[in-house]
């Protein structure tokens, strides 16, 4: 469980995000009546202290404007926004908060279950920082069992499932292996050394889901969406490439990628039935046409 000062952590960097800026008395006021304050206000040694391990555990700074009457703020707030990573962990360790405070809340606030395979994620993690090979039995679905040596370049979650990326010695190229196929992982005393020119965002930057071929290159993409769906993927989009080229109101939007054409890609927009319809390229379009008429098939 997590500790009682390291969730006074989470709450006062949450309450900067949403509120920007506040004065020492209003932080106080809203930390007596939340849900860690039990009704008793903040000290202010204690929310000094709060700033000091904020700053060194998260490497976000609290600073106090002076000339605004000692307002508080988060120092380039914007970044902390667009670090993926520690956003996760946020968002991870704010929800828990709130459901430890709120011992009523049991069955009513439920996850996506992620079966197997999040046990190992601090030996990886350790791993990551410390420069050293993996050996993982491993057992793909509907093959044998394998041992492998891994160096572990990357952790990527993607529909319920972690993977690690890296360089699987035994082929000497980048894999992913399912954490959820993970029978037994070890940390062995081998050191690898971390590509400088790695980075995992390029590595997946035109893909959709964690499949990468070298071999394919990104080209454009473009669907035509119809109804609700427009709406969710203007919230959601499919890519980070996304755009919304045409737009009738009410009828249809369309929306145009830089993408590789994956298995990922092609069921995702199969995933969307009949409220998306694949414009080009036309070997995207016919793939999909293809899948969809086997489909039918085992309906008649």
């Amino acid at each position: 469980m997590v500790s009682k000062t390291f969730n006074r952590y989470i709450w006062l960097m949450n309450t900067f995000l949403r509120k920007k800026r506040l004065t020492f008395e209003e932080i106080s006021n809203l930390w007596k009546d939340s849900y860690m304050g039990d009704g008793v206000p903040m000290p202010l040694r204690t929310f000094h202290q709060h700033r000091r391990a904020i700053e060194e555990l998260f490497g976000v700074t609290i600073k106090c404007d002076t000339s605004d009457g000692y307002h508080y703020y988060i120092d380039k707030s914007q970044k902390l926004r667009e670090d993926k990573t520690r956003q996760w962990l946020l968002n991870s360790f704010s929800l828990s908060n709130m459901i430890i405070a709120g011992h009523n809340m049991k069955g009513r606030i439920l996850f996506e279950n992620i079966p197997h395979g999040v046990e190992y994620l601090q030996p990886v993690i350790e791993a990551m920082q410390q420069n050293k090979v993996l050996e993982i039995d491993y057992q793909p679905f509907g093959k044998h069992l394998d041992t492998y040596h891994i160096e572990p370049y990357a952790l990527k979650v993607f529909h319920q499932r972690w993977y690690i990326l890296g360089n699987l010695k035994e082929q000497d190229s980048l894999r992913h292996l399912a954490l959820d196929r993970v029978l037994d992982l070890q940390t062995t005393d081998s050191e690898f050394t971390m590509p400088e020119d790695f980075d995992a965002e390029k590595y997946y930057a035109y893909s959709v889901g964690i499949f990468v071929n070298d071999e394919l290159k990104p080209q454009k993409v473009r669907i035509r969406v119809y109804g609700k769906q427009v709406e969710y993927l203007r919230t959601l989009p499919l890519h980070r490439t996304q755009e919304e080229v045409l737009t009738k109101h009410e009828q249809f939007s369309d929306f145009q990628y830089r993408v590789c054409l994956t298995p990922e890609l092609s069921s995702q927009l199969l995933a969307m039935g009949e409220k998306v319809e694949v414009l080009e390229p036309m070997e995207l379009r016919e793939e999909i046409k293809r899948r969809l008429e086997e489909s039918l098939m085992k309906y008649r």
